[in-house]
């Protein structure tokens, strides 16, 4: 197999901080892999690493079968990359920015007009590339530095949390460009905190915490191993809550979250109609009224916390770039 990315037992250190702790990691060719993980887990430390952009201190990682530490040249001309701020010049147009960074590459003025003609018709920016980037929208922003990053026409494509900050427009916009890119075999190693993007865009996901890989697969596999089906019920009246919880507790369920916010209990469950059968008259006989109540298979955000034992968004206990 020849892999796009190849790390194993990779190790970085920022003096008593282990920010990698001996990580394994393989993209294969034609994929979107999503590194997932909570604060300071170490995803833009491996980010830069595969960018060449740091040197590890341990373990092998190659990028299109180039050695990191040995061809850091070659593996520069292989890649793309877009960090988590757009970084455009505002005072020139779309186009003079893409112009520029194609020059930077050591194109002639000409395959830099072509380049960059391409790049905006290929992001939808081709109305907007005479304008100046301080009037583009933020998602408009985002799509041109990603445009910057494909100028020089990398076979991998990386993306540091991209969508940082966007609204939810933007966001599928971005995401409808990055599946563009993907089709037309561009691959991508993407980080995100946000678990539906990793939903929506990867093939592979792999989740780290501490440095390390806990866990990788399909978004179908990690669900499944998360285990049982989840019962959402929704109430009417948030005083019910704790009686809800209760109810499902005595059912068997596991512990239920309480969401006073949504006026929602959730837990995992046994899958089968029996079980919300008994649910709703166990729901009913202690006088709650259920606006809604639904079994469905576990998130993303339920798969993390199952495999880390804390939220994506939460601190770690150790500090990690």
């Amino acid at each position: 197999m020849s892999y796009t990315i190849e790390a194993a037992g990779l190790v970085k250190r920022f003096g008593e901080t282990t920010a990698l702790d001996g990580l394994d990691l393989t993209a294969e060719p034609g994929q979107v892999v999503a590194v997932l993980g909570p604060n300071g887990a170490g995803k833009t430390t491996f980010v830069r690493a595969v960018a060449t952009l740091l040197r590890p201190d341990e373990g092998l990682l190659r990028v299109a079968g180039r050695d990191v530490r040995r061809e850091p040249a070659a593996v520069r001309r292989t890649i793309g990359l877009a960090g988590q701020y757009a970084a455009v010049e505002p005072a020139m147009t779309g186009r003079e920015n893409l112009e520029m960074v194609a020059r930077l590459f050591g194109q002639s003025h000409r395959s830099a007009r072509a380049i960059s003609s391409r790049v905006l018709e290929q992001l939808g920016l081709t109305e907007a590339g005479g304008r100046l980037a301080r009037t583009y929208s933020g998602g408009m922003r985002r799509k041109l530095d990603l445009g910057a990053s494909l100028v020089g026409a990398p076979r991998l494509l990386l993306l540091d949390e991209p969508t940082t900050g966007l609204d939810p427009r933007s966001r599928i916009e971005l995401w409808d460009a990055i599946r563009d890119l993907v089709g037309q075999g561009t691959d991508v190693l993407l980080t995100t905190q946000y678990l539906d993007e990793a939903d929506h865009l990867a093939s592979q996901i792999v989740i780290i915490d501490h440095g390390r890989s806990v866990a990788s697969g399909t978004p179908a596999e990690l669900k499944q191993r998360a285990g049982r089906t989840v019962v959402d019920v929704h109430v009417r009246d948030r005083g019910d809550l704790p009686r809800v919880a209760a109810a499902l507790e005595r059912l068997g369920a596991g512990m239920p979250q309480v969401e006073e916010s949504t006026r929602r209990v959730s837990a995992s469950v046994d899958a089968g109609m029996g079980w919300l059968r008994d649910a709703l008259q166990a729901l009913d006989a202690a006088g709650v009224e259920v606006d809604d109540i639904a079994l469905r298979p576990p998130t993303l955000d339920e798969v993390f916390l199952a495999l880390t034992g804390q939220a994506i968004d939460d601190e770690p206990q150790r500090a990690s770039a």
